[in-house]
């Protein structure tokens, strides 16, 4: 009987391991289950796909940039979605018609107000350059006269510089701006490839956004701006004959036109990318027709710089000389934009304006979280809010409603594919701005429920 002792304790040893294992299981199961979508999103990142740029004055403090050569594809190339780029969700990764039904049934009043003061450190410096240029046109009904009688009186800036261009660039300038990195600021450029990019801004075209105004025919009284996203609620809608009757259209990365006219138009004023954008719709939307920016006598071109590339990039097309590192190097010079471009055809976005409508337009939730270090406002955004500030009227296409659910991602897509959502953008916020802004009457936003 004594001999049986040890084996039964070593049995019952065996078994209370065993249920004590399971139990701890179950545990991290249980607790994995309830971490924030937030948090988990960033960790599906593996961490080679980001570049880190340290704050001048804080070295404990990181902004996160998504590297050029090692993005990942499903992020950055489904950035022309609806508004145009990948989407971020703020309270979890899943989507069902009745999320969408509810957000549709919500108040739109308050999310595009800022969630904190000026002066509480998580606005990521709410002081910006001023310019003053005046209104190109005389409308009697504009966005600027109307903003003072919504609920954005205070947070619009009239004077907020929507393009950077040659006069912007000064040692002090530079001391100010590299504290912030990305797209809202020049933390992430060196001084010396600023400065030259710059200095070939320095043109009438390059300061205005509507730099041909004055000379064309038939002015009218008010500048009329179409500002196409690449939505899939355009499918079908038979807009096109509508968006290219505007005075300018705004289009947004891989914007494929071929075959599609009669519901998005033919007409590209303005093209609003970044490098990196750009390189990952022509290999994504190639099979649609997109092959690169469109080339026309009217069109411009709008850089949203969230990295050097883009400055390097700048200066080489329009000035017709060859890359000599990074990965736009070539033994030619760029023709992305055609082999006669000039210099008057591009513009830059200010980074200034891009923080500025991230700290008031679009301070997300996710700035209180890991994921502030890659959240900036999409493309898309960028672009259409930027036409708020200098057109006299904006009507909007292609951007994302509540009812998204019942269209494409894109309007060009061959078979539905649902919207995906991803940390970097807060597209439920801008959905929501969106109806907010075309409630207040400042845009007219297109829906087809």
């Amino acid at each position: 009987m004594t001999s049986r002792l040890p084996t039964r304790l070593l049995l019952w040893f065996i078994g209370l391991l065993g249920v004590a294992l399971l139990t701890l299981v179950v545990l991290c199961v249980t607790t994995q289950i309830q971490v924030p979508w937030q948090v988990k999103s960033l960790r599906m990142f593996p961490s080679k796909h980001f570049r880190f740029f340290s704050d001048k004055n804080d070295s404990s403090s990181l902004q996160y940039q998504l590297s050029a050569e090692k993005e990942l594809d499903t992020v950055e190339a489904s950035e022309e979605n609806s508004s145009d780029i990948q989407k971020s969700d703020v309270q979890d990764s899943s989507e069902s018609g009745n999320d969408a039904k509810s957000d549709q049934a919500k108040s739109f009043t308050s999310s595009s107000k800022p969630v904190a003061k000026p002066t509480e450190p998580d606005f990521f410096g709410d002081r910006y350059a001023t310019d003053d240029i005046p209104s190109q046109t005389n409308c009697p009904n504009n966005i600027r006269k109307r903003v003072p009688q919504t609920q954005y009186s205070e947070m619009f800036l009239t004077n907020i510089p929507v393009l950077q261009w040659a006069k912007h660039f000064s040692p002090e300038e530079y001391q100010r701006l590299s504290h912030y990195g990305g797209a809202h600021g020049w933390g992430s450029v060196s001084a010396e490839v600023l400065n030259s990019s710059l200095a070939v801004l320095n043109t009438t075209a390059n300061r205005l956004m509507f730099d041909d105004w004055e000379n064309r025919a038939n002015t009218s009284e008010c500048i009329r701006c179409a500002v196409v996203g690449n939505g899939g609620i355009l499918n079908g809608s038979r807009k096109g004959k509508e968006i290219d009757e505007h005075d300018y259209v705004f289009r947004v990365n891989g914007a494929a036109l071929t075959g599609f006219e009669n519901d998005v138009g033919s007409r590209t004023s303005f093209y609003t990318f970044s490098t990196n954008t750009m390189r990952n719709s022509m290999r994504s939307y190639a099979r649609v027709g997109y092959r690169g920016p469109p080339i026309s006598k009217e069109t411009r071109y709008i850089f949203l710089p969230d990295h050097d590339r883009d400055y390097i990039l700048m200066k080489a097309a329009s000035t017709h000389t060859v890359i000599v590192k990074g990965p736009e190097r070539s033994k030619k010079p760029p023709t992305y934009f055609g082999k006669d471009v000039t210099v008057e055809k591009f513009k830059i976005y200010h980074p200034d304006f891009i923080r500025y409508l991230r700290n008031r337009f679009l301070h997300s939730k996710l700035l209180r979280t890991g994921a502030r270090r890659i959240y900036r406002p999409s493309t898309g955004a960028v672009m259409l809010l930027a036409a708020m500030h200098t057109c006299d009227q904006v009507d909007a296409y292609g951007f994302m409603t509540p009812d998204y659910t019942l269209y494409s991602d894109h309007y060009y897509d061959k078979q539905l594919r649902k919207v995906h959502f991803y940390a970097n953008h807060d597209m439920r916020m801008e959905m929501r701005l969106w109806q907010e802004l075309h409630n207040a009457g400042l845009i007219n936003l297109f829906m087809r429920q």
